[in-house]
């Protein structure tokens, strides 16, 4: 069975008071035997702090972004390594905003995607297609097109070592969200996808959804069989949403 994953990405929200007073309401009231892998996602200014603030418990430590290249003249960038040495173990590529805000292509966040597996974080890969194109019909279209270029440039086989995470933009931080049954759908066709090239990497791949994720559609979203978590933006700054998710990914 796989280990359902709950990621809070905090996006470019926080102070230095607010994360220490979220971490310890979410560290004292954390499920004592949660099934559900946990891990928060601050911006790159916090990550140090937030990492001795989470004391090596129950939730892990991830980054919201990492650098295609090593290392170098890449003034603002941040480096795989450099993750890795403040004590991130996971990290987004491709969220929606940097590929439709920034403009990051396929083929950067596929090299991103490499980079951080080549420093041993574990990558979490979005996917998600915009309102137009699922109104056009073009939804397994542009996720199988996203979804190549990482397995061309890496393999199938860099998917045992990654989460993948679907993310309809039309649904991100619009309060409106997928149908358990739309999530379903994308999700069945990713791990088929996977399926073409490795069955048994695809039935072991955990492929979380993100979008508008709240604490009363959590149970249902994570209910869909092909559904093993979330990637949670606004409700994983507050305590009580974010355990509420993390119970109903727990129960699944």
């Amino acid at each position: 069975m796989r280990r359902p994953i709950v990621a809070g990405n905090w996006k470019m929200h926080g102070t230095r008071v607010d994360n220490a007073r979220l971490i310890e309401e979410l560290l004292s009231r954390y499920p004592d035997r949660s099934i559900a892998q946990c891990l928060v996602c601050p911006p790159f200014v916090y990550l140090q702090e937030v990492g001795r603030l989470l004391r090596d418990g129950p939730i892990g430590l991830g980054a919201q972004d990492v650098c295609a290249e090593a290392q170098g003249a890449f003034t603002g960038e941040v480096s795989a390594a450099m993750l890795k040495d403040v004590g991130c173990g996971h990290v987004i590529v491709g969220h929606s905003e940097r590929r439709w805000v920034y403009h990051e292509s396929d083929q950067l966040v596929a090299r991103k995607f490499a980079a951080a597996q080549a420093r041993a974080l574990v990558p979490i890969l979005c996917v998600g297609e915009q309102l137009s194109d699922r109104e056009a019909g073009r939804t397994e279209e542009v996720i199988a097109r996203q979804l190549d270029v990482v397995l061309e440039l890496c393999g199938v086989s860099a998917l045992e070592s990654a989460v993948i995470a679907y993310e309809p933009v039309w649904a991100i931080g619009t309060g409106r969200s997928a149908t358990p049954e739309q999530a379903e759908v994308v999700h069945a066709f990713i791990r088929e996808r996977i399926g073409a090239r490795d069955a048994k990497i695809a039935m072991a791949t955990r492929i979380l959804y993100g979008g508008s994720v709240k604490a009363g559609n959590a149970a249902e979203l994570f209910d869909q069989p092909d559904v093993d978590g979330g990637l949670i933006g606004g409700a994983s700054l507050n305590a009580e949403e974010f355990l509420a998710i993390l119970a109903a990914a727990g129960s699944r």
